[in-house]
């Protein structure tokens, strides 16, 4: 994860229009500069957080960084009205924080032929060179739109008639079962946590991945692709030939 320490290597970033995932302010920093780089981030989208000095420190190491910091992003999100008129499915991810997870389940997503994946604002992993790597190419085609709420987003997709599933080891239907619609979204918990409560709520329907273990549940990663290419195989079901 690239990061940039100090005034004046956020505020050149911002002007630039650099991809950033996040901006970190040590909290109690104030001032015209720390108002400058949070007024030139609410222009760009970036995110701004408030961290102790301590979480600063650990990024910049031995830099000096003034109490402002700035984590790079591997690609420019997109915004989700840009992505959700088009798609046949959507992924959305209700704080997966992992990299290796998210930029796996973006290499997943695009082979199954989703129109773009969807993540949070906060506590979720960022678009970070980990990402990059782990998605091993597919940050290059498929979208990745960030929204700063995820109920919002989801009451806004089924609006425009999509059918919203909630994968959730507690749901009674079997994804196996399931006759996707044209417009599907499918929601991913969190790694442990799974989706949040609110989240169930604003999901059309709760399915499940069915096991023969004695473990509840699998890594997320590992449920998206099981869950994203059944729908890839009931929209495009293979044909034997001679």
């Amino acid at each position: 994860m690239a990061a940039l320490v100090g005034y004046h290597p956020v505020i050149e970033a911002l002007r630039a229009k650099r991809p950033l995932d996040r901006i970190l302010v040590a909290k109690g920093l104030g001032g015209p500069r720390v108002q400058e780089v949070i007024e030139l981030a609410r222009q760009t989208g970036t995110p701004v957080r408030f961290e102790d000095r301590s979480a600063i420190d650990r990024l910049s190491a031995s830099k000096v960084h003034q109490g402002i910091a700035a984590l790079g992003a591997a690609t420019k999100y997109v915004e989700l009205d840009a992505v959700a008129p088009n798609a046949d499915l959507l992924v959305v991810l209700d704080g997966v924080e992992d990299p290796h997870n998210l930029g796996a389940i973006i290499r997943t997503a695009h082979a199954a032929g989703a129109g773009a994946v969807i993540v949070p604002e906060r506590r979720a992993a960022g678009l970070t060179d980990v990402v990059e790597k782990a998605a091993a190419g597919a940050l290059n085609h498929l979208p990745v739109a960030r929204v700063v709420n995820i109920n919002q987003a989801l009451r806004s997709l089924h609006e425009m008639g999509y059918f919203v599933y909630g994968i959730d080891e507690r749901g009674v239907e079997a994804h196996s079962s399931v006759k996707w619609p044209e417009k599907t979204v499918i929601v991913m918990g969190a790694e442990g946590a799974g989706l949040h409560e609110l989240v169930k709520k604003n999901c059309d329907q709760l399915v499940r991945i069915p096991m023969a273990g004695k473990i509840a549940s699998l890594n997320v990663s590992v449920a998206a692709g099981i869950v994203l290419f059944d729908w890839l195989g009931k929209r495009q079901p293979v044909t034997e030939t001679d």
